[in-house]
């Protein structure tokens, strides 16, 4: 922010966000199309962050129909273009465009952010994708090298004995991947008897994590454990946490965060759960104006016990469109699911799935486990599923998966009835 005062206050944080928001809304007036047809009935000129409820809101549906209209640079000066294809969705991909500028501010994010974790002349593990330039892996091993720390970059790892085996021979400082991969890959070395040392810190990033799985690798490892909220949308970078592991604290000089009721599209206060809308300050390719992530989280109020008056962002309990609404009314979450099931010792990886069998709403569930613990572990789920009170009236059945190899990606909570109910 170009502030020499440490700490930053609340307030000089606040001053400055809301004078970037006006600098944001005539840069993006006068270079996208789409933003100067949305923005024309707003305030000519916004003050601060008074005029941010007055502004639209940005949708996916929106960047998908019309994100060529929200570029703010030639093609020339576009250094990466990224597709998103998201599961179940029809029609266009969503694509973002970032400059050269847009990707350094993601590489000095990274680069602080991980100056937290490790040390100069030591290693790293990234199990990310990493093949394409500028893609997260890579990102994060060009900020690590900053730091005079050498990675390597595994990628995604849908065996989870090979990637124990891998990070075994590797022995690095600082393990960095999926959560739910991190965890198989933990409870399988201590299934292969692979010592994990000397990794003393683990970031878990790139899906929401669920505190039942930070926990079992945080006892499996050893190691501290860091959480990570970001999106493509954000700029791969949004919020990590620091050493208190008080909530992530935000990328508060790139992105403006807010939450909102996700029904009544109103900000709700700090402390009150909703969705995620992120408006990015300081991008030049392609800039978002209060874009609704389809994310469920949460504003911490107060300080950090580091110190720092920087926003934190809770544990963000994943997408709330993977939020069922289930026969009898209530709701289900795949969060729920996760935060019973990933306590359970030997379970690697697991699915669910909404179902119709003879006219009933189902829930399927399939686990993958470690070798030797099937049994055990399904019969603790099924009891854990019929004993939660959300699936009571619910019919559950768990079965098992062959082998050991796990989703190499993010999960979702599917939904196959015949009467799909939101």
């Amino acid at each position: 922010m170009g502030s020499p005062a440490r700490p930053l206050s609340r307030a000089a944080i606040d001053t400055w966000q809301g004078a970037q928001l006006g600098r944001l809304i005539e840069y993006c007036r006068a270079r996208s199309a789409f933003y100067r047809r949305r923005l024309a009935a707003c305030p000519t000129a916004v003050r601060g962050l008074e005029d941010l409820a007055a502004l639209p809101l940005t949708t996916g549906a929106e960047l998908r129909a019309h994100g060529a209209d929200m570029v703010c640079v030639s093609q020339d000066a576009v250094a990466r273009i990224v597709s998103l294809h998201s599961s179940g969705t029809t029609g266009p991909a969503k694509r973002l465009w970032f400059t050269e500028a847009d990707l350094e501010r993601t590489l000095a994010f990274f680069h602080l952010g991980m100056g937290q974790m490790v040390e100069p002349g030591e290693q790293a593990a990234i199990l990310l994708p990493g093949a394409t330039p500028d893609s997260t892996g890579d990102l994060l091993a060009r900020a690590l090298e900053r730091l005079g720390v050498a990675s390597t970059i595994l990628g995604l790892c849908p065996d989870p004995a090979q990637a124990a085996r891998a990070v075994h021979t590797l022995r690095p400082a600082v393990l960095v991947g999926f959560p739910v991969q991190v965890l198989a890959l933990a409870r399988m070395a201590v299934h292969l008897g692979l010592e994990m040392a000397p990794v003393r810190s683990v970031l878990l990033c790139s899906d929401y994590i669920p505190g039942s799985l930070a926990h079992s690798v945080r006892e499996l490892l050893g190691a501290e454990v860091f959480s990570h909220y970001g999106t493509v949308e954000t700029g791969l970078g949004g919020a990590v946490d620091c050493a208190a592991h008080e909530g992530c604290h935000l990328r508060e000089s790139d992105l403006l965060v807010e939450i909102i009721d996700p029904h009544t599209t109103r900000p709700v206060m700090d402390g009150t759960w909703g969705e995620i809308v992120c408006t990015t300050l300081t991008r030049t390719g392609m800039p978002l104006i209060r874009y609704r992530t389809g994310d469920r989280g949460r504003l911490l109020p107060g300080v950090c016990g580091c110190g720092s008056a920087i926003r934190r962002l809770d544990r963000v309990q994943g997408r709330i469109d993977q939020e069922r609404t289930l026969a009898r009314g209530g709701r289900l979450a795949l969060a729920e699911l996760d935060e019973l099931l990933f306590a359970l010792p030997g379970l690697l990886d697991c699915t669910a799935a909404l179902v119709t069998a003879n006219g009933r709403d189902r829930l399927h569930v399939r686990l993958t486990t470690v070798p030797g613990q099937a049994a055990v572990v399904r019969r603790s789920a099924l009891d854990r599923l019929t004993r939660y009170p959300s699936l009571r009236e619910l019919p559950v059945t768990v079965d098992l998966a062959p082998g050991t190899l796990i989703q190499p990606g993010k999960r979702t909570l599917e939904d196959h009835r015949e009467n799909q109910r939101s």
